[in-house]
């Protein structure tokens, strides 16, 4: 027989209510694994089975060559003996604690004793720089500071598995980067695999190693990073990754698009089912139709929302296809763009990108 491999490995099905996740993931030791998806795809759901907090209706974790959950046998490893490391969205500190007392309570459930499970807290405090705060109470520290003890707490107790709900949500956008460049120092540093659940692609992008990406309780897409930005399978990861992407037939160099319309793709020859990337940058707004240009897609769209962001700004326009795409701040004052304007698009037939259509990843 086949020992299991070490690391983490999924194969979950969870039935409650109506909602249904069936996903199967593989993580290896050492590794991040970001784990993406919208409001209601079973991110949540997921965690919390491999946390232990709800049980499998179906499948098995694997955890090293441990099996936490079995639905077929009924093995079954309550949240308290799992070897798991939680940091929750809001932090979940005991208030009534100490800092050193919260950090100790994770080594004291798995055994240690009193004075044991202080020293272990101590010196996860002074690693993280937070020996001056150890005699405060949460009510006391930042929420930049909270995170931390809330890290620390978690890899107090020796896991085998670290699992981040959202860890950064709660701060500020300053706070946020700091702790991000502190928190992937840290997990440089986990032995074990670690599951980072987040709604923020930049996030993802620089503290996980593999994107898994759920929708609808399934895992849609799974890759590196650059492969997922490179190559979104649905709408929801291409505008995640900021691109626009429709799915369409193709014959020859000509794609006819599901939603109406149709683009010139470059060099290419195949016929059948593809995806179309197009990135907003690379789409020129006008206020009147393209005379001669080398452009060799053009159509009208009406702008139906304006987002500034940053140094650009976002329209988002009904066409077809309907489309997002950024200009300059510049450009929306010159051409008094509004919603409810009707435009012309265009794009140059080198900026789109022509892959085939591949299946949802199966569980």
């Amino acid at each position: 027989m086949t020992a299991n491999p070490p690391g983490l490995s999924v194969q979950a099905r969870v039935e409650r209510g109506a909602f249904t996740l069936d996903a199967s993931l593989r993580a290896a030791p050492g590794e991040v694994l970001a784990v993406l998806g919208p409001n209601g795809s079973g991110k949540s759901t997921l965690l919390g089975a491999l946390a232990g907090l709800v049980p499998l209706t179906a499948g098995r974790i694997v955890l090293d060559g441990t099996v936490l959950d079995d639905a077929s046998t009924g093995a079954f490893v309550e949240a308290s003996h799992r070897p798991v490391g939680f940091v929750f969205q809001d932090y979940r500190l005991f208030p009534h604690l100490s800092v050193l007392d919260n950090v100790a309570f994770s080594p004291s459930v798995r055994g240690r004793s009193r004075a044991e499970a202080r020293a272990v807290a101590q010196a996860w405090l002074d690693r993280l720089g937070l020996a001056e705060h150890a005699r405060r109470r949460p009510a006391g520290l930042s929420g930049g500071q909270a995170q931390r003890v809330a890290l620390a707490r978690a890899l107090a107790g020796a896991p085998g598995l670290l699992l981040l709900d959202e860890p950064l949500s709660a701060l500020d956008a300053r706070t946020r980067l700091d702790v991000q460049t502190e928190l992937r120092r840290h997990l440089a540093d986990f032995d074990g695999p670690c599951l980072l659940v987040t709604h923020d692609p930049l996030e993802a992008l620089v503290l996980a190693d593999r994107l898994v990406v759920l929708e609808e309780g399934r895992v849609v897409q799974e890759g590196t990073p650059s492969e997922v930005a490179r190559r979104p399978s649905t709408e929801y990861v291409a505008r995640l990754v900021g691109l626009n992407l429709y799915s369409g037939v193709a014959d020859g160099p000509v794609v006819a698009l599901e939603g109406g319309g149709s683009f010139v793709v470059p060099d290419h020859d195949d016929r059948g089912e593809v995806l179309v990337a197009l990135r907003p940058s690379a789409v020129t707004v006008s206020d009147a139709p393209p005379g001669r240009s080398s452009a060799r897609n053009t159509w009208p769209a009406t702008i139906t929302g304006l987002t500034l962001l940053t140094d650009r700004v976002r329209l988002d326009l009904d066409g077809s296809p309907s489309a997002l795409v950024d200009v300059t701040p510049a450009a929306v004052a010159d051409l008094a763009l509004e919603p409810g304007q009707e435009v012309w698009l265009s794009a140059k037939a080198v900026d789109v990108e022509v892959y085939r259509r591949t299946p949802a990843v199966e569980d």
